[in-house]
């Protein structure tokens, strides 16, 4: 499994740039600053418009359920809050990427 690290800060468009620029099989985006449901649905809107909506989408952070809710029903795979095991987190990737 390669991870790019693209640093903190990244516009939307940036996420997707990179995603599509690197041919990448999954995304996941840390959010702490409560702008999940601006910005999540903004990279899989623009993934979709790319060509790119069979990239699997994961989000982490302070993400309340209803919200976490939305946002699956908006294309994003899961959504890990704080305390999450990283190996559940890896579990879940090697089961939904192909390797």
């Amino acid at each position: 499994m390669e991870v790019i690290y693209t640093g903190l800060h990244q516009t939307p468009e940036q996420i997707v740039e990179t995603a599509i620029q690197e041919d990448a099989d999954a995304v996941g985006i840390s959010i702490l600053s409560g702008a999940h449901m601006t910005l999540v649905p903004k990279i899989l809107d623009g993934l979709k418009a790319n060509g790119a909506e069979d990239v699997l989408v994961v989000l982490g952070g302070t993400i309340p359920t209803a919200d976490a809710d939305e946002l699956k029903g908006q294309g994003v795979a899961e959504v890990f809050t704080p305390g999450a095991p990283t190996s559940e987190i890896v579990e879940f990737l090697r089961e939904k990427v192909a390797a």
